[in-house]
């Protein structure tokens, strides 16, 4: 008995766990939907390939499950390339099934022919072509083991044709799962304990890579009374329950990690690869930890190099240092961190008719669900979540942070809601990143997501305002002539609200929230408002002073009087 390349294409897919395929159907893969509708493995119909690349990351990043978008030849393969390389970039387990035109129109300048393997395989784990309905099986689960082993993207092109055609399919091809245990020799973990014990600051740095070992970090910081900062990616785990903690280091960061940074003797970069060099300390001495070794001193030169799982590295490694009896490092180092909170909680307190966005995050926080899921667009959204939102151990947090890409939040937000239909999911959304996608809130009402959509209205592209002015230049094409939010997202079917004083927030907010629907909640928000970097260097204070030299002259005073009230006259 045969059965078509679809067929085994769609039962692979299945047996690797995969519920849902995002896409828009048409042409060259009509074979395979038709061959997916009679089978469990849910079709989300998106109005825009980039929104359902992004969903099937979203899915897939929180649940660590494979999820799957297939899209037709040439241009709707192609709009899935940003939201492909947002789960390349941050570790989500998605596979794309990209068609090309059939097999006797390869190579003859045929309408939409693309060679889409050129195209992904630099932001996939695995990139193969099927050329023969007997490869079907075979290739379709190594790429599905690829994504899943690997954590990334696997794309499958294959054409229009070949999804049609018959093969025995003999062969039983089967995803493999895997969980090695992978850490340092006992002589290079001797070499770290040896470092550490000769430290008087040393600081922990956990990054993405020490997801699953919090315990660790905590008992290893116990002992040697060492304050854990964090990257941003690695709030949510590190963060809850943790008397060690002191923030994030960068320019996302706050004070008491940039001056433990700069005062550490000893920075132990935990499953961190933070891209921006010039954040690391000058003098201390720096070890790195990390299951890749294409990542051991990518970034900045380090002292010791070791490959190894974070959680088993830290297991073995504990145990060998000596207790640490003096605290007083570690007690200065929280001591900053409160002092951020304080200043942070200030900058939460908004006038009647002026609207901060640290304001209406701080309500957020307040009013959402203790196991709620955020996402946030790129820009300043994610700012807010960052500094404003509490990890909780149960709440669950996304960015793009990796990509930083525009538009990410509620797409995200789609894929994550269908995986966790119990939970409350909500998107902070730039005014910017949602008029960039805003077709797919018709998704959200076609496949019934009750979605939760903030909309943090400054009616410009405020993150690139703000670049534009401490680089000392006149912001230029920042500002967005935006449609009213609430009338839009009713006339698409979503309950919307919106608030323009702040006395009208918190219950607007709660009325948002409360609602089993797709909802979205416009509020305007101060544009002025300034994501102050935790050091302000004087080249910043005079770029900004330039601004408003450039703001006087050319007739914006009342810009630059705006921009001295709302952030520094508090």
């Amino acid at each position: 008995m045969t059965r078509t390349v679809s067929d085994i294409i769609v039962d692979v897919l299945i047996e690797a766990g995969a519920k849902r395929c995002y896409g828009i159907v048409g042409d060259t893969i009509n074979h395979f939907t038709d061959a997916l509708g009679a089978t469990d493995l849910r079709w989300v119909h998106v109005r825009h390939e980039e929104v359902g690349a992004l969903a099937a990351g979203g899915e897939a990043y929180m649940s660590g499950e494979l999820a799957v978008c297939a899209g037709t030849c040439g241009p709707g393969s192609l709009h899935f390339v940003n939201g492909i390389f947002e789960s390349h970039r941050n570790g989500a387990p998605v596979l794309l099934v990209a068609s090309q035109v059939d097999r006797t129109e390869e190579g003859l300048g045929f309408p939409q022919a693309v060679d889409q393997k050129k195209i992904y395989e630099q932001c996939a784990v695995f990139c193969e072509r099927i050329s023969h309905p007997d490869q079907a099986r075979r290739i379709t689960v190594m790429a599905a083991q690829a994504a899943l082993a690997r954590r990334g993207v696997a794309v499958i092109v294959v054409n229009g044709d070949l999804l049609k055609a018959r093969s025995a399919d003999a062969v039983p091809w089967s995803v493999h799962r895997f969980a090695p245990l992978v850490r340092p020799g006992d002589d290079e973990l001797d070499r770290l304990a040896a470092m550490i014990d000769a430290a008087n600051r040393p600081v922990i740095y956990a990054g993405i890579g020490a997801r699953g070992a919090h315990a660790e970090l905590l008992a290893l910081a116990a002992k040697i009374k060492a304050p854990i900062a964090h990257t941003s990616r690695a709030k949510e785990f590190v963060e809850p329950d943790n008397p060690y903690n002191i923030g994030m280091c960068g320019i996302l960061g706050n004070r008491a990690g940039a001056d433990a940074f700069d005062a550490c003797d000893l920075l132990l970069c935990l499953g961190s690869d933070f891209a921006y060099t010039q954040f690391y300390p000058d003098e201390a001495r720096i070890v790195q930890v990390d299951i890749d070794p294409a990542h051991i001193g990518r970034r900045t030169p380090v002292d010791l190099g070791l490959v190894g799982d974070v959680g088993a590295t830290l297991r073995a490694l504990t145990p060998r240092v000596a207790a640490r009896p003096d605290d007083g490092w570690l007690t200065g180092a929280r001591a900053q961190w409160q002092a951020d909170l304080d200043t942070y909680a200030a900058r939460s307190a908004s006038g009647e008719d002026l609207i901060h966005p640290q304001t209406v995050t701080a309500t957020l926080d307040e009013l959402a669900a203790e196991d709620a899921i955020f996402t946030a667009d790129g820009g300043s959204p994610m700012v807010w979540l960052l500094r404003h939102l509490r990890a909780n151990g149960r709440r669950r947090f996304l960015t793009s942070l990796a990509h930083g890409t525009m538009a990410n939040a509620y797409p995200q937000a789609l894929g994550i809601a269908l995986a966790y239909p119990g939970r409350q999911v909500i998107a902070l959304c730039g005014d910017g990143g949602l008029s960039m996608l805003m077709g797919d809130l018709l998704t959200l009402v076609q496949e019934r997501i009750p979605v939760k959509l903030l909309v943090y209205n400054n009616h410009s592209l405020g993150f690139v305002e703000m670049e534009q002015r401490v680089e000392g230049m006149l912001d230029r094409y920042t500002g967005l002539h935006n449609p009213d939010f609430e009338q839009l997202a009713q006339a698409c079917g979503l309950a919307a609200w919106k608030v323009r004083q702040t006395s009208e927030l918190a219950s607007a907010m709660q009325a948002w929230l409360a609602v089993d629907q797709p909802a979205l909640l416009d509020v305007e928000v101060n544009r002025m408002e300034l994501v102050m970097p935790p050091q302000i260097a004087f080249s910043q204070v005079a770029s900004t002073a330039l601004f408003g030299a450039k703001a006087v002259l050319g007739g914006r005073a009342d810009e630059l009087v705006d921009l001295v009230r709302d952030n520094f006259l508090k």
